[in-house]
């Protein structure tokens, strides 16, 4: 017991170190957990973002509705100011596909996703041998011969004994990225790639992969865990399984599309940012609810909250939904881009990029004394259970502004168990948010911004 009340004096002293007055402040950040339990707005935003709009690939018609809707919600907001920024984005189509495993001439239908950039196969699709490979160095154990004119597929698990399962992505991924031209080197004609997901389900999981220019491109795909257990175990036995696929995606010409951005100016230094956000992009399958409508929603939701509860922050605070984080980054990229050309200052860039599951602390990479800073206020936090703050977690569209500027950079971090069962797939649905895990994602990034905006970094 007394080591925990030393353990809290401590923490009082450094808040105080740091010109923050823990006791002031609490009872803000309870008017603002209050009105945003009471309100969710964040959550009807996301209804619309999901139903009314759907899911939002950039190029399509559909992220170009986003963008203008993204325009109105943050006016009606009351936002000081909100512009769009424009970007030139990669425009992929899916089209249509099918596929069938083959056994003794008897075709079998799987459900299946092509990879995002992905070619496709043609009109007449692609029939050969599947080749089993559960990891990379299996596949370079092979000779080209072995593997010349098959169907590779790539039987790699989601390792599920990671409590984070953040920590299973990064291994699991690579494939999903790199694997089709690691099969293309060795002469196969397509890839198949077990999903990225956690999920006891068959529903395949898109994403993004990469081509390496030295090779030919090949269609891919991936199947859901449920089948991939069948060809698994199919293959094990039979002398020879063959598959067909037909896809018929492909890359059209960029498309103009925007950078959604709305700001409250700061009182006392004003040049001094804060930007946090999400993606308003998404994958063509599902309807992009927790990647990344909810973070989407929960940004708009913050600059809403200060304008409804009159909270004037003395820095200017920023929500930016970046486009085409999901393909190409290019949203992220432009965003850095001008703020270089504006010469503008971000003292802080926070991403909520990991759905909108319960928020339980943050990921902070900045230097020691920026984090020694954050970590003082943790006790404001503590009774909304948000207490992590030791892991360095970013995200994909605050990393440019980390790398060309040294910006700090934050990621939210929500629960993680059930986001790999929805990701990329038609699961992400706003069905599978919950509306009181959601405003608690808008309440620790509206805490987090209040307490930066008023006692900086």
């Amino acid at each position: 017991m007394k080591k925990v009340i030393v353990f809290f004096f401590l923490v009082f002293i450094a808040a105080n170190v740091h010109g923050q007055n823990p006791i002031k402040d609490s009872a803000t950040i309870k008017r603002i957990s209050n009105h945003v339990l009471t309100n969710a707005h964040c959550y009807e935003d996301l209804r619309y973002l999901c139903k009314q709009i759907g899911n939002r690939i950039s190029g399509s018609a559909q992220a170009e509705k986003a963008v203008y809707w993204a325009k109105k919600t943050l006016e009606e907001a009351g936002c000081d100011r909100v512009y769009l920024e424009e970007v030139m984005v990669p425009h992929w189509v899916r089209g249509e596909e099918e596929a069938s495993y083959i056994i003794n001439g008897r075709k079998i239908p799987m459900l299946v996703s092509s990879l995002g950039n992905a070619v496709g196969t043609g009109n007449n699709g692609v029939e050969a041998e599947l080749l089993m490979v559960n990891n990379m160095d299996e596949l370079e154990r092979l000779s080209d011969a072995e593997v010349k004119g098959k169907i590779v597929f790539f039987n790699h698990r989601f390792d599920q004994t990671n409590v984070n399962t953040f920590s299973s992505y990064g291994p699991c991924v690579y494939y999903r990225w790199a694997a089709p031209s690691k099969a293309a080197k060795k002469g196969a004609v397509a890839a198949i790639v077990r999903s990225v997901s956690s999920a006891d389900d068959d529903k395949p999981h898109t994403g993004s992969m990469s081509y390496d220019a030295k090779y030919q491109k090949i269609a891919a795909i991936a199947i859901g865990n449920k089948t991939a257990d069948l060809l698994e175990k199919e293959i094990g036995r039979q002398e020879s399984v063959k598959a067909y696929i037909r896809t018929t995606c492909q890359m059209l010409p960029d498309v103009k599309s925007y950078n959604v951005i709305g700001e409250i100016k700061g009182t006392e230094y004003p040049k001094e940012i804060i930007a946090f956000g999400g993606h308003l992009d998404s994958w063509d399958i599902g309807e992009g609810a927790h990647d990344d409508g909810a973070g989407v929603v929960e940004a708009i939701d913050v600059l809403r909250t200060f304008k409804q509860l009159n909270i004037k922050p003395k820095r200017t605070i920023r929500a930016v939904l970046w486009m085409n984080e999901e393909n190409g980054l290019r949203g992220a990229k432009e965003y850095a881009r001008q703020t270089k050309l504006k010469n503008e200052n971000h003292i802080l860039a926070i991403e909520s990029d990991a759905g909108g599951a319960t928020p339980y602390g943050f990921g902070l990479i900045m230097s020691p004394e920026k984090k020694k800073k954050v970590q003082s206020w943790s006790q404001l936090f503590y009774p909304y259970n948000i207490y992590n703050f030791s892991q360095e977690h970013g995200g994909a569209d605050v990393n440019p502004l980390k790398r060309d500027f040294e910006t700090p950079v934050m990621g939210l971090m929500p629960d993680s168990h059930r986001y790999f069962d929805m990701h990329h797939s038609a699961n992400d649905v706003f069905e599978n948010v919950h509306r009181r895990e959601l405003a608690m994602g808008t309440i620790a990034i509206t805490m987090m911004v209040y307490l930066v905006s008023f006692y900086g970094l």
